[in-house]
């Protein structure tokens, strides 16, 4: 923890994000951002900085979990049309596919699923929370 390694902030408090429950009386602060009383687990998650109005991650509320998306890529054909169909499992957030569909007039063309993952499952949040 840094007021383990830093001396000027020896008298701070830092708590994990590990799920653990925390007392109002203890830290009133922290109990007016977190009123649940509860921190967020963030063990094994890959961590995303809030966007906080930048743009680059719109929508996303602090704390926010976001799961993985897999990029898939069907190749095949309905008949008489062949096609490569693209999707994101999760581009709105709900996991649910959303197939996008480049067509070509061709035959001998057989269906290929195939996933690829582009991004970790994250949690947005503050970098560091201070408690005290």
């Amino acid at each position: 923890m840094p007021n383990t390694v830093m001396t000027e902030w020896a008298d701070m408090v830092f708590l994990k994000f590990n799920g653990a429950t925390f007392s109002a009386a203890t830290y009133p602060i922290l109990a007016l951002v977190l009123p649940g009383l509860t921190l967020p687990d963030a063990r094994g998650e890959f961590p995303r900085i809030w966007d906080d109005g930048r743009g680059v991650d719109n929508g996303r509320a602090l704390l926010s979990s976001q799961i993985a998306t897999s990029i898939g890529r069907y190749v095949g054909t309905d008949g008489n049309t062949a096609f490569i169909g693209i999707n994101n499992t999760d581009t709105t957030g709900s996991g649910y596919a959303s197939w996008s569909r480049v067509s070509a007039t061709s035959t001998g063309v057989f269906g290929q699923t195939e996933y690829q993952g582009v991004r970790p499952r994250n949690i947005a949040f503050n970098f560091l929370v201070r408690a005290k």
